[in-house]
């Protein structure tokens, strides 16, 4: 069965969203768009020649026309911060990139399923849900998908335990503003919290947990890793292969992506991250944990974070 997916934007993200779907066999076409045709070229025919050891796959760069057909869009394009730029600048820039790049996709790839990977990717998320004319089930921001991986990953390292076995989630904004439910974040079957009292751990320690700390290894990684190899493409890479997983998957899935809110928790007209059902149709619903109070308020202070960058920009 064909699988054919865009990736516009041939930088770090978008190279190795590519190789990860050829090492895995995900797709068997991507196309590949840059404003800077030659990186393009480069990029693909560097993955395209290890594809005789992986799963039969065309691999090739091209321009918007070569997007028809397209199950699957992936915009990775846009501007990084820098240093000194405000959070709303960026936001303006890289607005004003999805706004160029919007008309011309839309047009050869009218039925395909869009993810947003660009920062602020809630923004950008809202913004094209807004000027594209297309259905919101067929719009997907990567949101909190990478930070809830994060999460897992850092509770599996407090309990040595597989972090397949680690269901929490980090809901909100992908930024600053976004939260851990901790009342719903589940071990093994049990509460996290309540791992000590649940756990028969014979002679493995049993560490107190540090809620505060795991939140900030969430919020700091992605500096962090900038700081020592000057950028994070890996794990958003194989975070947004999982959502394109799950599109040519045969059932949903429940997934931390972002999405527009319709009411849920007493919000509205933003996009920010839930657990959004993802499946063959793109984002064709959600699930409501049952969020304390203080949960809730946690959420909708992230959604008026949101809605403050987004009246500030000119979309």
């Amino acid at each position: 069965m064909s699988r054919k997916v865009t990736i516009i934007g041939a930088g770090s993200v978008g190279s190795t969203i590519t190789y990860t779907m050829a090492v895995t066999g995900l797709a068997t076409e991507v196309v590949m768009i840059d404003v800077n045709t030659e990186k393009a070229l480069g990029e693909a025919m560097d993955v395209r020649q290890g594809t005789p050891f992986c799963s039969p796959m065309k691999i090739y760069a091209g321009t918007y026309e070569d997007a028809k057909g397209s199950d699957v869009v992936i915009i990775t394009s846009g501007m990084p911060r820098t240093a000194g730029q405000s959070r709303i600048d960026l936001a303006q820039t890289n607005v004003d990139v999805i706004k160029q790049i919007t008309p011309e996709i839309v047009k050869h790839a009218p039925n395909a399923i869009y993810i947003f990977v660009s920062n602020p990717v809630d923004v950008l998320t809202y913004t094209f849900c807004k000027i594209s004319g297309l259905p919101e089930r067929q719009i997907i921001g990567s949101g909190t998908i990478l930070d809830t991986a994060r999460l897992r990953t850092r509770i599996a390292e407090y309990l040595s335990l597989s972090q397949r076995n680690v269901h929490a989630y980090v809901l909100g904004e992908h930024g600053d503003s976004s939260f851990v439910p901790w009342s719903i974040a589940q071990v093994g079957s049990v509460n996290f919290l309540d791992y000590k009292k649940r756990f028969n751990c014979k002679d493995m320690l049993q560490p107190d947990i540090d809620t505060e700390e795991i939140e900030q290894y969430i919020r700091t990684s992605g500096s962090k890793i900038i700081g020592r190899k000057g950028a994070t493409f890996y794990a958003i890479a194989i975070s947004v292969c999982t959502i394109v997983e799950c599109i040519f998957g045969s059932v949903n899935t429940a997934i931390t992506v972002s999405s527009m809110m319709h009411g849920e928790y007493g919000i509205d007209d933003v996009c920010l991250s839930i657990p959004f059902l993802v499946g063959p149709d793109g984002g064709c619903g959600n699930v409501l944990p049952p969020l304390k109070d203080e949960e809730v308020l946690k959420l909708r202070h992230s959604a008026d974070v949101l809605k403050g960058v987004i009246k500030q920009i000119n979309i």
